[in-house]
This record gives structure tokens, sequence and C-alpha cells, in this order.
């Protein structure tokens, strides 16, 4: 079965905007006669009651046909049914007095360390205790707007359990500047992550295009098919020290892809300790020290850029978390 999903509108670098996706599904002989919502239903994210309320508003078309499709409509072999899915309507963040970690703060920019286990911006099934949250309190609502209300002054983003520095905007000048930044790959983001297994090399790249899985739309996956739509992504990685079966990696970004790192990582048989979604199931190792893993082992923990004001170049950086610093020490241990 053939199925391509289209986001129509990108945010900065590494961020999906809440915008409208049209996804295509075109089905074969094992489809022949199958309900298209109970279609739809099988071959995306959205429930069976979902699939019929955008059949019913007339989001949901059969190609070559005209008028609105019937929800008990039989498919035939080779129908192309192609699903409209609105965004979400989007609903203010509300200031929250959580503390959080400032690095550096000024008129224009706030960089923060966010800790692990805290999303960057609301989201369905998090719709607040997020960094955004806090930036609302901290900075008074003084952020950009141009991320709009679920994202003000957001210009990129880290994985809910990657803990590590972002730079956020407080006016538009500032988030439009930095954009242009990211776009053109002028800010520096560079990570520490514990990789499993022993690189061979002491150095590499990764230049391999990412875009969304083809079946599983909560993940990401090295696309080299013209078929699904993915992006140029590219990783600079080097060796900091060896454990034999694991290894303290920098990975510096020159693009900033969704999961780039974790997805990078894995497609070349490295995939960083603690990811269970990119890596599979935990080894021994991870059992034994399962309560200092946190997701997985991945900190953005130097930031470089140009300020949007005074075009002077900063840079600045984090210690490692507690828990990761914990992790090394123990693999040091192990290897004497």
């Amino acid at each position: 079965m053939n199925r391509e999903i289209f986001f129509e509108t990108e945010y900065a670098d590494d961020t999906l905007c809440a915008a409208d996706s049209l996804l295509r599904l075109v089905s074969t002989g094992s489809d022949e006669g199958k309900r298209v919502d109970v279609f739809i239903c099988e071959n995306s994210d959205l429930t069976r009651s979902a699939a019929v309320r955008l059949i019913e508003s007339g989001e949901v078309l059969l190609e070559g046909a005209s008028g609105k499709l019937a929800k008990n409509y039989k498919l035939r072999e080779g129908d192309v049914i192609t699903v409209s899915i609105p965004a979400p309507e989007p609903s203010d963040a509300a200031p929250e007095n959580t503390p959080i970690d400032v690095i550096y703060e000024d008129a224009d920019i706030i960089v923060v360390n966010k800790a692990e286990g805290m999303v960057v911006h609301p989201a369905p099934g998090n719709p607040n205790g997020t960094l955004v949250n806090a930036l609302l309190y901290h900075c008074e609502g003084q952020l950009s707007g141009i991320g709009g209300v679920i994202r003000p002054g957001i210009v990129h983003r880290i994985d809910k359990d990657t803990g590590g520095l972002l730079v956020v905007a407080k006016n538009d000048e500032a988030h439009l500047f930095l954009a242009e930044e990211i776009k053109h790959h002028r800010v520096e983001r560079i990570y520490h992550a514990i990789a499993r297994g022993n690189f061979k090399e002491d150095c590499g790249t990764v230049d391999a295009p990412i875009g969304r899985h083809p079946v599983d739309r909560k993940r990401m996956a090295v696309i080299r098919s013209d078929e699904y739509k993915s992006r140029e992504a590219i990783t600079h990685w080097s060796v900091l020290e060896r454990f034999g079966q694991f290894t303290h990696i920098e990975c510096r970004l020159e693009t900033g892809r969704t999961h780039q790192i974790r997805v990078h990582m894995a497609s070349i048989g490295h995939s960083l300790m603690g990811d269970t979604v990119y890596g599979g199931g935990a080894s021994p190792f991870e059992h034994r020290h399962k309560s200092h893993i946190c997701g997985q082992c991945l900190f953005a923990a130097k930031l470089i850029l140009t300020h949007p004001r005074t075009k002077e170049r900063m840079e600045f950086s984090a210690p490692l978390p507690d828990n990761f610093e914990k992790l090394l020490t123990i693999l040091r241990a192990d290897c004497e």
C-alpha cells in the first residue's frame, strides 16, 4: 500500500508548525471491498470516528470522482484517497511559575538550559508545565509573537527527554534574525551523547536525508526515496571516550531536523543509550542502571550564535546533567 504525507508548513529549521497536512492513500488488492473509513483508520493515526467526521465534512476525496464521499464507500484496487487533516485550533499558553535555568538574558534573547523531561511548548497531551509556560511567567509575556500563541519566542526546539541549551527570541526582530541564522546553518549546536557500540573511527559525518517514517508517523527515518518527503540532514560526530560497549561522543548539527542525532546514530548502528524508539531493547548495562537513564542519553551542551542586535558572536555552554555524569563515571569504572 502506498502512503504519502505532506506537511504544508515548517517552522524555522526543525519544528513542524501546527498546519494542515494532506494524507494520500492508495489501495491495493487486499483492500478491495473495505469501507473507506476503516481503510483510513488502518493506515493513519486517525481513529475511525475521526475519519468519519472528516469524510462527513468533505475533507476526504476520491481521486477522479466528484462530490462528497460516503463513509461506507467500498474501496476498489488502485483507489487514491486524499485526506485533508486540519491543524488543531491553537489555545493560549498560560504563564506558570516554574523554575528555569537561565544562562543568559537581555532585551532581545534568553538562553535557557532546559531540564530533561520538560516539553518545549504545549501540545496535545502536554497542555501545561512546558518551557513556554515557564518563559511566559519569567519574561512577563515579553516574547516574540511569530511562533503564535502556542510557541511564542520558540525558534528551535529539543526533545522532551533531551536537556540542554535553547535560545528564545523576546521580540519579532530577534526571532526573524535567529530563524535566518538557523536556516543558513550559522547557529552552532553541539551535543554530548552516549552511543551504543564502539565506533571504528575517531570522527565522521552522517549525511542522510530525514523524513517522516512511512508507516509510523510518530517517528522519523532516513528516507532516500523520492516517494516520501525528506530533507537534507547532516551530523558531524567525534569520539570523546570509548568504553567498549558504549562510546561518549560529541555531535555537531549542520542541519536541525526532528530527532536528527537519534535517527542518524541509529542509522549507522550506534543508537543512543536509553533510546527505545530508535534503538530497540535495553542492554544489560542499561537495565542495571536504569535509575540514571531518563530517555535517550543526549544533551545540548553548547550553543554558538550571533546576537541579533549587536551582531556579536556569543558562545554558551552548560554542564552535563548529574545523571549523565554518573553514567560516565560508572562506565569508566567498568573499564578499569
